[in-house]
């Protein structure tokens, strides 16, 4: 059994999508923590697709040259917390029968093979208990958490050959919740939209934990790729156009003709992208109700069935206009979500050195830097439950 759940200290938080890698080092600040060393490096198409390593070796080159550019104090420390692939992933919350401790293990892993789509010997498997809102004495809600195990050993090949040392892998809706939710326990749900550069991830947190998670194509990067096309300007000027006029600005452009042409025009961002909107806002709704026709609310707030608020995460979240947009077309609030608000005093949502806005794009990376220190409170839950320490129960060579 591998951990992606259970806690562990003393490691920076590497978080690494198909395009890029960004790495996060917190550090004890008096009662807080802060910031103390960042980075990100860019990842060249073809090494991940689709969540799959194609090409360890030139990732583990990758890495290592990020952790030498990192910005702020010098690593020293050889151990991480590492992202794995939504897209890859599996969880699901089950129920269980409580019963001691030293039995859930094997019980989880027998009852797993009922929900898990591949065979059990083909992926790896963590669980946590999720303490239920209600008063429930007659069971465990179990949040089960599988991986294939091709995925992830590829994954611990590439860092090894990084020299850097996983203690602990972790989904990336785990990571992105663990940053974003201030409070431990979220009766009414709250939906979590992270808009990244090759996919968009939706996550449903509620109670303790991640309730549904689920990731389409629609994405920041295809918005450049429209823009692109259809103002006949290039990637690079399109992400421009797009962060400084977003869903809001008229905007005037130039295309230089035969060297010596220039054709002036006018057009609107909002304008090209309206079937990539509307798209996501289809996407949304269908994730919306999905949630509301399939989720289990018996260890919720039986008042609170729907979606109450949704948070906005990823570099795409800063597309100008686009929580208004949402907000109108949902009827449910939209904010930009602060993945400082376990981190800094005060609701603070940036640092002299991460903007608030490319925070945001970082949001995984400070999830996963968040784990270690966090392991206080999931002693604390344990000895809730079982009226103990907390054992060993998961190791990665079982």
């Amino acid at each position: 059994m591998l951990r992606f759940l259970t806690l562990e200290p003393e490691a920076i938080g590497l978080d690494i999508s198909d395009l890029s890698l960004k790495i996060i080092n917190l550090k004890k600040r008096g009662k807080f923590y802060g910031l103390a060393s960042f980075g990100e490096e860019r990842i060249k198409p073809g090494i991940i697709k689709r969540g799959e390593i194609r090409d360890e070796e030139k990732l583990a080159e990758i890495i290592k040259v990020a952790i030498k550019k990192v910005k702020g104090e010098k690593l020293d420390t050889k151990y991480i917390i590492a992202s794995l692939p939504e897209e890859k992933s599996f969880l699901q919350i089950i129920q269980m029968p409580r019963m001691p401790e030293e039995d859930l293990k094997s019980a989880v892993i027998y009852e797993a093979e009922n929900y898990i789509p591949l065979p059990i010997d083909q992926v790896y498997l963590d669980f946590e208990i999720i303490p239920s809102i209600q008063d429930d004495s007659s069971n465990f809600s179990i949040l089960l958490a599988a991986m294939p195990k091709k995925i992830v050993d590829s994954y611990i090949s590439s860092f090894k050959r990084a020299r850097l040392q996983p203690k602990a892998l972790e989904i990336e809706s785990l990571s992105i919740v663990r940053a974003l939710i201030r409070s431990e326990v979220i009766a009414s749900p709250v939906l979590v939209i992270d808009l990244g550069e090759t996919r968009t991830t939706f996550i449903v947190f509620a109670g303790h934990a991640v309730r549904f998670t689920s990731s389409i194509p629609v994405s920041s990067g295809s918005f450049d790729e429209i823009i692109s096309k259809n103002l006949g300007v290039s990637l690079t000027e399109a992400e421009r156009l797009k962060i400084k006029y977003g869903l809001e600005e008229r905007l005037e452009f130039k295309i230089k003709e035969k060297e010596t042409e220039i054709r002036k025009g006018q057009g609107k961002i909002f304008e090209t992208l309206i079937p990539a909107l509307v798209d996501l806002i289809q996407q949304i709704k269908r994730h919306l109700e999905y949630y509301q026709t399939h989720a289990d609310y018996k260890q919720l707030s039986l008042n609170n069935k729907g979606i109450t608020k949704i948070l906005l995460c990823g570099g795409g979240a800063n597309l100008k206009g686009l929580s208004e947009l949402l907000a109108l077309e949902l009827k449910i609030p939209v904010e930009i979500a602060n993945p400082w608000v376990n981190i800094l005093p005060g609701g603070q949502k940036e640092t002299p050195e991460l903007s608030a806005k490319k925070s945001l794009g970082y949001t995984t990376a400070l999830g996963l830097a968040l784990r270690g220190i966090k392991s206080e409170q999931r002693e604390q839950l344990h000895r809730k439950i079982w009226g103990s320490q907390p054992k060993s129960v998961f190791k990665k060579d079982d």
